[in-house]
């Protein structure tokens, strides 16, 4: 045949289209030998995660792409899945970062097999647009002609974690009355007490909150109590430092660390009562209400990520990195704009 091994006539490459779409279905109804599946077309075009762990290029579009942090990215592949199926002649592929300049001889990417890219031991700095050029020659059989073309794939990549632990922690307190400033004051020592129960896990409290009410009990008349609520949180000073030791990603580790934190000030609470039973001859003027502690767990995002649904939409609920003119300074899980004409990179704590 004229022109073998080039980008065949448009009837010859429509059929063998269609055979190559009809390949792709019926393997991924029999399934994949041992049991892998194969994904049909449509997950293959989907934006986000793929099944195969192999994303194509749009020349349309930019294909959105989240890798966990310290893991590899799927194969990003510099051509779209039409293209895939065809024969290429002399394809060339010239891949660029985010900072605009060429990939190659930089240890974190890894060119495999033909126009692959995949990056290793993803960090939010390289978070950003990854582009590709693929340029190749069409031989049109009919003219005996040669002609070059380009296109280009455009990704971009974001790291992500998942979400860490904070815990939100209820305490009741009986108080003499409620406009007294040793309320405040007692509320500032709390805080100072629990901090330093728990400083040497790299762990804060935030907060705290609280209001008085004057209540009715049976039995008990007519007590005022202060109602406080707190956060347990893993990122006290010093967090990025322990993390910087640890060979890898340190959400395990800041999750134990955050339990800990919570466990430790759980004990305080409970010996609260041990003591007002055992050792006090008469109750103080401010005391714990016995059985009031309660603890919730809460998903946040550490300093440098957060959420959003609209804008990370196939990783809703993931802990996406800050964008640049963003910055999350906290475990609030949201990333917050830069004022003015201030600008950061990606996993910004802090707008300067």
């Amino acid at each position: 045949m004229a022109g073998s091994g080039g980008r065949l006539s448009s009837p010859q490459r429509a059929l063998l289209r269609m055979v190559a779409i009809i390949a792709v279905v019926v393997e991924a109804c029999q399934g994949a030998p041992g049991g892998a599946r194969v994904a049909p077309e449509e997950d293959q075009l989907s934006v986000g995660f793929f099944p195969r762990n192999v994303i194509y290029g749009n020349v349309q579009l930019a294909e959105h792409v989240y890798v966990k942090m310290f893991a590899n990215s799927p194969s990003l592949v510099c051509m779209d899945i039409s293209l895939s199926q065809e024969e290429i002649i002399d394809p060339k592929y010239s891949w660029t970062g985010p900072d605009g300049r060429n990939l190659e001889g930089r240890g974190y990417a890894n060119f495999t097999g033909s126009g692959e890219l995949v990056l290793m031991g993803f960090q939010e700095s390289m978070s950003g647009a990854y582009t590709c050029e693929l340029s190749h020659r069409i031989i049109e059989t009919s003219a005996q002609e040669e002609v070059d073309v380009t296109y280009t794939y455009r990704f971009m990549v974001y790291a992500y974690m998942e979400a860490n632990h904070v815990y939100r922690v209820s305490v009741r307190f009986n108080v003499k009355g409620c406009e007294l400033a040793a309320n405040v004051q007692f509320v500032e020592e709390l805080k100072k007490i629990l901090e330093n129960l728990i400083s040497d896990l790299t762990c804060r409290v935030e907060g705290p909150s609280y209001n008085c009410y004057s209540l009715e009990v049976p039995h008990r008349g007519s007590p005022n109590e202060l109602f406080i609520t707190f956060q347990v949180n893993p990122f006290a000073p010093g967090w990025e430092d322990l993390c910087d030791r640890l060979p890898q990603d340190c959400e395990d580790a800041t999750n134990l660390r955050a339990q800990q934190a919570k466990d430790r000030i759980e004990e305080f609470f409970r010996k609260q009562t041990y003591a007002l039973k055992h050792e006090f001859q008469a109750v103080p003027t401010i005391h714990y209400v016995e059985g009031s502690f309660s603890v919730t767990p809460i998903d946040s995002c550490r300093p440098g990520f957060g959420r959003n649904i609209i804008t990370h939409r196939s990783c809703s609920g993931c802990c996406v990195v800050c964008s640049p003119g963003t910055y999350s300074p906290n475990s609030s899980g949201s990333c917050r704009l830069c004022v003015g004409q201030r600008r950061v990179g990606y996993g910004a704590t802090s707008c300067p």
